[in-house]
């Protein structure tokens, strides 16, 4: 089975309200994507790509990749900070 990648949504809900953006619109303009991308991939609706994980190291520094998503197998119950 293949890997994919998850957002760690606590760590990324408290690094943006640390890096200053109260709202996903700002946080998506920083991020150079949607706001809807931003709000589906929150929610666990949608998996983050490149474009997703890009913005977010950018808008989101010095917050590493393992801070802010972490690799599991497709089908794995979420972990506590998903």
């Amino acid at each position: 089975m293949s890997y994919t990648i998850r957002l760690r949504a606590l760590a990324f809900e408290t690094a943006a309200r640390r890096a200053g953006f109260s709202s996903d619109y700002a946080l998506a303009r920083a991020m150079k994507i949607d706001r809807s991308t931003v709000m589906r991939v929150r929610k666990g609706d949608l998996h983050p790509g490149p474009a997703f994980i890009g913005g977010a190291l950018k808008a989101l520094s010095p917050m590493r990749f393992d801070d802010l998503f972490m690799i599991t197998q497709p089908g794995a119950p979420p972990s506590d900070n998903w």
